[in-house]
């Protein structure tokens, strides 16, 4: 289903259910090998889904929830698609009131991928869907526009080490202040 994020609206489906994992990947156009972020309603959803290291935890404090996707070792049993062929999963625990919903609805971590076909723009409201992607899911949650602007921040966490795969919107500033400097390009 397509639903509204903190950011913009993403594409999701139950993390834990590979069928419509698949199907989500199938519909997006997807390619292979490519991972697919997490994000849950609270700590406890992320948890069930990837390992918290103590840096990981201090991020998660100072930014969650919200728009930082930390990527960290997935739990065992996540769908191929999620982890695209490595050991790590992207996860966040969500300020969206309405994402944070379905994750408790759906009783557990959703997909949050953006909702467009892949290599596409994201989109900060339901009528910008491309059509092929609506015509492609089972449900558009409309919800009114988000507030758009960048995407979550990306950052990889490796023990004590923080790389910035993708700027968004947490800055580089604001995780140093809260984790000491150090973040690589």
């Amino acid at each position: 289903m397509v639903y509204p994020t903190e950011t913009l609206y993403g594409l999701g489906a139950l993390a834990t259910h590979a069928g419509a994992v698949e199907r989500l990947a199938l519909a997006k156009g997807r390619p292979d090998g490519k991972a697919m972020p997490l994000l849950g309603a609270d700590l406890a959803q992320v948890e069930a889904v990837a390992v918290l290291g103590p840096l990981a935890r201090r991020l998660a404090a100072a930014f969650w929830p919200g728009p930082l996707t930390l990527v960290v070792e997935a739990a065992p049993g996540l769908p191929g698609p999620i982890l695209g062929g490595g050991r790590t999963v992207g996860v966040r625990v969500t300020s969206s009131p309405v994402a944070a919903a379905l994750c408790r609805a759906a009783g557990g971590a959703l997909v949050a991928t953006s909702a467009n076909l892949a290599g596409q723009p994201a989109v900060a409201s339901a009528g910008e869907l491309d059509a092929a992607l609506r015509a492609r899911v089972d449900a558009v949650l409309d919800a009114g526009p988000t507030p758009g602007g960048p995407p979550s921040t990306v950052l990889v966490v490796a023990g004590e080490r923080l790389r910035l795969l993708r700027a968004g919107a947490v800055t580089v500033a604001a995780i140093e202040a809260a984790a000491g400097p150090g973040v690589e390009p």
